[in-house]
C-alpha cells in the first residue's frame, strides 16, 4: 500500500490551508479502504470497540461532516442523521449492517462534496447558527480545525484497523 499525497502549499492563505489539510485527511481515510473485501471492510478487530471497522469509520466521518456543516453550521435538519436520533442505539452513526463498502464510500464522497460546497459559500468568520445548539456557536474556522482533527484521528485508527484486518501498512 503506497501512495503519494500532496500536502497543502507551504505558503497558502488560511482557507486554502484549512481545506487542503481536511481534504488530505479525507483522502488518506478513503485510501485505507482500497482493495478491501466486503468481509474485511466490515470485520471488527478491536474487541472493546466492535463498531470500529473500516466501513464504520467512513460512515462515522460522513455523519460527522453532516453534523458539523449541514446541521450545526447551516442550521439544517438533523432528522436523517443517526447521531441525533434519540430512539436509536448509542453510536448509530457507526452502523454499517447491510450497507456495502462501495455504498459507504459513495455516501461519504457525496457528503464531502456537499461539505465543500458549504465551505466554499461561507467565510471562515461565519458563525454556526443552529438554534438548538447554542454551545456550538463556533465559526467556520473552528469547525474546519475540528474536522481536520477528527478526520486525522480516525485516519490513524484506520491505519491500525487496516493492519489488523489484513496486515497492510502504508503511509502516504
Amino acid at each position: 500500500m503506497s501512495h503519494v499525497f500532496e500536502r497543502p502549499p507551504l505558503l497558502a492563505d488560511e482557507h486554502t490551508s484549512l481545506t487542503g489539510w481536511l481534504e488530505l485527511q479525507r483522502r488518506i481515510l478513503r485510501w485505507k479502504c482500497e482493495g478491501l473485501s466486503e468481509a474485511d471492510a466490515h470485520r471488527s478487530v478491536v474487541p472493546t470497540s466492535p463498531l470500529m471497522t473500516m466501513a464504520g469509520l467512513i460512515v462515522h466521518m460522513r455523519w460527522t461532516e453532516h453534523t458539523w456543516l449541514d446541521v450545526i453550521f447551516l442550521g439544517g435538519d438533523s432528522s436523517r442523521n443517526p447521531a441525533f436520533d434519540e430512539s436509536a442505539e448509542e453510536d448509530a452513526d457507526w452502523f454499517t449492517e447491510g450497507v456495502t463498502l462501495a455504498q459507504v464510500l459513495a455516501d461519504y464522497e457525496a457528503q464531502c462534496a456537499r461539505s465543500d460546497e458549504i465551505i466554499a459559500a461561507a467565510s471562515l468568520d461565519d458563525v454556526a447558527r443552529h438554534p438548538d445548539f447554542p454551545r456550538n456557536r463556533a465559526n467556520l474556522r473552528w469547525i474546519l480545525i475540528h474536522l481536520i482533527e477528527e478526520t486525522g484521528r480516525h485516519a490513524g485508527h484506520a491505519d491500525i484497523v487496516r493492519e489488523l484486518v489484513d496486515g497492510t501498512k502504508g503511509y502516504y
